[in-house]
């Protein structure tokens, strides 16, 4: 803090006290907490001048902290503007430089005098009977809590007053009467409220009341949390370098201490019985699944089922500790939700999905009637949440979600709702009778695998922090070793790069600025530039004369197409509406835009004209990704969006659609390009590194051509097919999130 500073400074109602790091409002003072007043004293330092994103993370992080700085730093900067009733939109005091940083740009003033004011008479009736009002406890002095990042403490001025002068009985007469009168105020505006404002007013005071905090900061990435029956520990799984910081862990909330209950990095999916004294859990070794039980106070293990399987290992223990429910292969090959007897009774299959339906993530109600469960279809999305009673019988539907379900859902502890996370991967709550799906916003994304505690009012989530690169492979020497290097680099996520059909420009998306957003650069990855403000963007893809970017978007929920120009400019909406559209790409004489739609009820490619009008659909058997070829005649898609899709193709006149080889099987839809002479596609598996592999038209054979040390999503071919361009992965982590006082 520089020395000409004051300790003290005002700005609107607002009084500041650098040294104590305190603040004040209208006479209140409020306890800061942490980083978002950092936030504030460094900005109050340099009033009107900017104050760099740089600057402040070297100010909040020092430079041997692994976080998600882009998002921690959003998340502080909301938190500030929340205290001091400030919006990003229209700021009266925090104003944001986009892509540079943020500048303070309220009258800072000196601090108010404190005046002595002069002690009035007491009436003498009054005086007689100093003792007749008690002396104001704790618990009922004036107190104010209206700021989310901020703790109210008592009223600034009384405390002052107190300290300044003895106290006087008349004062504490009008403190009481006042008090009383406030309480009874209250009381008469909750009672003649509509119950769609109480219930308003008490989702906003439980919002209020809600504090999150890291349950695990540890070196090596930790996930899977689930809750002992008391909600006081959780069990979580960790992966580090050896057996000693490797399996699954309990940790008691409040305590430092961690119990390691098994040493293998294959271990995941803990689940406790109802009693807490055990809690069961997943092995994976080589092709083979097992379901042990191990002592949730430490001990020997119990094998309660092994053998080959289904790569998920969700578990879940029911409420009457009768069941643990599993996900199981049937002999077709599909998935299906199983009841394992843990007194070694054997299994019995509860779930029959249709054809090419695959059921997992199994969750059982903290009641004990129902059981919770997502059906995929392998066609594509949507994805469903479906209920059963708990011991078998018909499901039914309770929510479609066409964006991608990560990991098992859970039950609110009352039985009435269930949570779940969805990509880009936020969390979610749907009530089980029906209704609209709302966004637990307390949960900071990327929030993944939820867990309540069925009592204490607690949810657990994990929080993944990645760094990822754009790296570029020459291809052009085959065979031999294919140079690498770095293209484009910075903090956060930088993913689906693209170079443009004149070879002179780079577009990706990124969340440098906090969100993720279209970014253009250079070739070589320089002079980067912003396209786009709209958050949770993705997909971006050239028109064939370089000046034009189409990408998708989440738009009221749904998957939207926008048009933006390469020089700048507003984006343009191409296709929204009430279905989710994504994944555009151009036709190679400009004249159509391809995207995949669910409108008709799956997941179809679909056309429409760059300057809008009416969608034409193209595909009728399933469609997801699709390119047209270089020659504009033939188009080339992913039959789906789930893993491994095959790779089909059509005339772009319209015809036969077939499949292109039984030998193409990407590990995603997003991870294969095609160039002039065939396909370029990767391919991953547990015993060696992903592939990078070429499929040859003329031919009909495919061929390996580089390996990569960690799996791309994202894999682009530049126009000349001399090179590829993919997402590298730099770092990646996952904390286990506890967010306390839920509702």
């Amino acid at each position: 803090m520089p020395n000409d500073v004051p300790d003290r400074v005002r700005f609107g109602p607002y009084e500041v006290d650098l040294h104590t790091h305190e603040l004040w409002k209208h006479g209140l003072r409020l306890r800061a907490a942490g980083q978002p007043f950092e936030i504030l004293a460094t900005l109050l330092a340099r009033p009107g001048d900017l104050v760099t994103r740089e600057e402040l993370r070297a100010q909040l992080w020092p430079g041997d902290t692994f976080v998600d700085f882009n998002h921690g730093l959003n998340a502080a900067v909301n938190k500030l503007r929340e205290a001091l009733s400030d919006s990003a939109d229209d700021p009266r005091y925090i104003e944001t430089l986009p892509r540079r940083g943020y500048r303070f740009i309220g009258k800072v003033e000196p601090p108010a005098p404190v005046q002595e004011r002069p002690v009035p008479s007491v009436p003498t009736a009054v005086a007689a009977q100093p003792t007749a009002i008690p002396e104001l406890s704790s618990s009922e002095r004036p107190v104010a809590s209206t700021e989310p990042a901020f703790a109210a403490e008592l009223p600034v001025l009384w405390r002052r007053e107190q300290e300044s002068r003895p106290r006087k009985s008349w004062l504490r007469v009008v403190l009481v009467a006042g008090s009383t009168m406030v309480v009874v105020f209250g009381l008469l505006t909750w009672l003649t409220s509509s119950p769609e404002q109480r219930e308003g007013a008490l989702r906003a005071e439980r919002a209020r009341s809600m504090t999150m905090n890291p349950l695990t900061e540890l070196p090596d990435p930790t996930s899977d949390p689930a809750f002992s029956p008391d909600g006081t520990r959780i069990a979580f799984r960790r992966h580090g370098p050896s057996a000693q910081t490797s399996g699954i862990f309990v940790k008691a909330i409040g305590s430092s201490d961690l119990l390691q209950l098994t040493n293998d990095p294959a271990d995941c999916c803990p689940a406790w019985s109802p009693n807490g004294r055990s809690i069961a859990f997943t092995r994976f070794s080589g092709k083979e699944r097992a379901i042990y039980e191990v002592p949730a106070a430490g001990g020997a293990l119990r094998k309660l089922l092994s053998g080959g399987g289904s790569k998920r290992g969700d578990l879940d223990w029911s409420p009457d500790g009768n069941s643990i429910a599993f996900v199981g292969e049937t002999q077709g090959g599909t998935s299906s939700i199983f009841l394992l007897s843990p007194r070694g009774l054997g299994f019995r299959q509860i779930t029959q999905p249709p054809l090419l339906n695959k059921d997992w993530g199994p969750t059982f109600s903290p009641d004990g009637q129902s059981l919770a469960f997502i059906r995929t279809r392998e066609t594509g999305l949507p994805e469903m949440i479906e209920v059963m009673p708990a011991g078998g019988g018909e499901p039914r539907v309770v929510h479609e979600h066409f964006n991608g379900i990560v990991g098992p859902p859970a039950w609110t502890a009352d039985s009435q709702g269930i949570l779940f996370s969805a990509g880009p991967p936020a969390l979610f709550r749907v009530p089980v009778a029906g209704g609209e799906m709302s966004e637990v916003t307390a949960a900071v994304a990327p929030a993944w695998h939820p867990a309540a505690s069925r009592r204490g009012y607690r949810l657990a989530y994990q929080k993944i922090s990645a760094a990822m690169s754009v790296w570029q492979m020459d291809l052009s020497r085959s065979p031999g070793p294919h140079a690498r290097g770095v293209v484009v680099t910075d903090n956060g996520r930088n993913e689906g790069p693209q170079a443009s059909p004149d070879g002179k420009k780079l577009v990706f998306m990124s969340n440098r600025s906090g969100s993720m957003e279209i970014w253009v650069s250079d070739r070589n990855g320089s002079n980067a530039i912003q396209l786009t403000a709209m958050g949770r963007t993705g997909t971006p893809r050239w028109s064939p004369d370089s000046r034009h970017i189409a990408f998708d978007a989440d738009y009221q929920r749904e998957g939207a197409i926008f048009v933006v120009n390469v020089d700048g400019g507003p984006p343009r909406p191409l296709v929204q509406g009430d279905s989710s559209s994504l994944v555009p790409s151009w036709s190679q004489d400009g004249r159509w835009v391809y995207f995949a739609s669910d409108r008709s009820g799956d997941w179809q490619v679909w056309k429409i004209p760059p300057e809008g009008g009416s969608p034409i659909q193209v595909t009728a058997h399933g469609g997801f990704a699709a390119y047209e070829s270089r020659n504009g005649k033939v188009l080339y898609y992913s039959n789906s969006n789930l893993p491994n899709p095959e790779i089909w193709k059509m005339p772009v006149e319209g015809g036969a659609e077939t499949r292109v080889s039984s030998l193409v099987r990407p590990d995603d839809w997003a991870n294969w390009t095609l160039v002039d002479r065939g396909i370029f596609f990767v391919q991953s598996d547990t015993t060696r590194d992903p592939m990078l592999m070429f499929f040859d038209f003329a031919s009909g054979q495919v061929k390996r051509f580089a390996t990569f040390d960690k799996l791309p999503f994202w894999l682009s071919a530049s126009p000349d097919g001399k090179s590829v361009l993919y997402e590298h992965l730099d770092q990646q982590n996952s904390h286990v999130m506890l967010l306390e006082n839920f509702h």
